[in-house]
């Protein structure tokens, strides 16, 4: 039994476990961040086309 404690207390796979975890944690919020950022940019840009595909060729969106 104090064999099997010993060897348990020195495992370090467990915290490489947990490195890899806390990395793809970070990655995921990164991910989640960056998603959200261009969603908006992406959703402004979609409405700024469909304003000026609305418009016509009336020449009110000459800046796309």
């Amino acid at each position: 039994m104090r064999n099997f404690i010993n060897l348990f207390v020195r495992d370090e796979s467990a915290a490489s476990a947990a490195e890899y975890a806390l990395i793809l944690v970070i990655v995921g919020i990164a991910i989640v961040v960056g998603a959200l950022a261009l969603g908006e940019s992406i959703g402004g840009a979609m409405s700024g086309a469909a304003a000026c595909i609305d418009a016509g060729t009336s020449g009110a969106c000459a800046s796309f």
